[in-house]
């Protein structure tokens, strides 16, 4: 049985993870989560993009 989860579900699991059993401060979570969005309208959005994409293929096995 395969099962395909959006990485923002799975990021967001660890997230919430953290917070509750790591004792990561909420407001540190926000500061990352709106670096990331600001990071995405930069010059180096399609290679984070590329190199996620890549990366979860190589983790899956797909090759095209």
């Amino acid at each position: 049985m395969t099962v395909s989860l959006p990485l923002v579900f799975v990021l967001g699991f660890f997230t919430w993870g953290a917070v509750k059993f790591l004792g990561v401060r909420t407001w540190i979570v926000v500061l990352i989560a709106l670096f990331g969005f600001w990071l995405s309208h930069t010059f180096m959005a399609p290679a984070i993009e590329s190199g996620t994409r890549s990366g979860v293929d190589v983790i899956n096995g797909s090759h095209d």
